[in-house]
């Protein structure tokens, strides 16, 4: 039976290099124009350019969904995985392979519905990784179906006369979470603000969480209608310790000075739906990771591919 080689980890590609935004564009993305994951795709690859992430050392995890079909769309490795199981997956890559940069792309009904339970407990676990929700509210790879976060009273195939219940606030459920230590909130219209609340995210120590707002141009186009047409009714939350982007002073003039470190308030903020707020809620990387204080074996790369032929050979015939 042949046994596995690891070249790739065995310094053929540890010199340097410099990435270009080419180097981590994967397939052609078929999202429908004018998607909100358009904007979100681009961002993302910005921060690995930025980052200079190594694509062979960087993997994106994703469920199912429309927003689920990033990995493809990503020249680095990539788990297209089931509905709702995308942090497992992520804890799991992550958890095996430390020296790994991991980020989940996750829709509101694959985290917020199906995924809760994992989503609850990878905020408690504090695993170091980012995890990305791009809500638009709404079910659209399988055509207009209510979502946990879908506005109460909006319309949908699955509810014709409207949402009967209050939508799911993703910032409060996070905040609640024992343990949580990075919850931001951005909007894929804003690219300045969304490039620089990942930029915070991936550089947090521990599970970072960041709901983006965005537009499903077939089934909440008119979602965010107001905001568009309003930037004074966007209020940005911000601190030395949070997001800051100078060019948006004068777009967006409502501004609030929000320390993350405090919890409390922080919650009392994302409780607020009078007002659309971004920025980063609330930021605690001392809070401890569960890789740090696990038992579990650490082996290098060597031991690892040792035991995985060992165990090939078992089988051999």
């Amino acid at each position: 039976m042949s046994h596995v080689a690891c070249p790739l980890f065995a310094g053929v590609l540890d010199e340097e290099r410099e990435f270009g935004i080419e180097d981590y564009e994967g397939a052609l993305a078929r999202w429908c124009s004018g998607c909100g994951d358009h904007a979100v795709l681009a961002a993302a690859q910005r921060l690995l350019r930025t980052e200079q992430l190594a694509p062979e050392k960087t993997v994106f995890v994703s469920g199912i969904g429309c927003s689920s079909r990033f990995p493809h769309y990503m020249k680095t490795y990539g788990f297209h995985g089931l509905h709702g199981r995308a942090l497992p997956v992520a804890t799991g890559v992550k958890l095996s392979r430390p020296e790994l940069d991991v980020f989940v792309v996750m829709g509101d009904g694959d985290c917020c519905s199906i995924g809760a339970g994992h989503w609850i407990h990878a905020l408690r676990y504090n695993v170091d990784m980012t995890a990305l929700l791009l809500d638009n509210a709404i079910y659209g790879l399988t055509k207009n179906q209510t979502s946990p976060t879908t506005p109460e009273g909006h319309r949908s195939n699955t509810h014709p006369r409207g949402s009967i219940l209050p939508s799911l606030n993703p910032l409060s459920v996070s905040l609640g979470v024992t343990n949580a230590s990075f919850v931001a909130q951005t909007a894929e219209w804003i690219p300045a603000h969304l490039g620089a609340t990942l930029h915070a995210a991936y550089r947090h120590p521990g599970f970072a969480f960041v709901r983006i707002l965005q537009r499903c141009p077939e089934f909440t186009p008119h979602l965010y209608e107001g905001l568009l047409k309003d930037p004074a009714s966007t209020e940005l939350l911000v601190h030395d310790d949070g997001v800051n982007v100078a060019s948006l002073e004068t777009i967006y003039p409502t501004r609030t000075l929000h320390d993350p470190g405090d919890l409390d308030r922080a919650r009392s903020l994302a409780e607020d739906q009078n007002k659309v707020r971004l920025g980063v809620f609330f930021r605690d990387p001392t809070r401890p990771r569960y890789e740090e204080i696990s038992q579990a074996p650490r082996r290098t790369v060597d031991q690892r591919i040792t035991r995985l032929n060992e165990e090939l050979d078992r089988h051999a015939v």
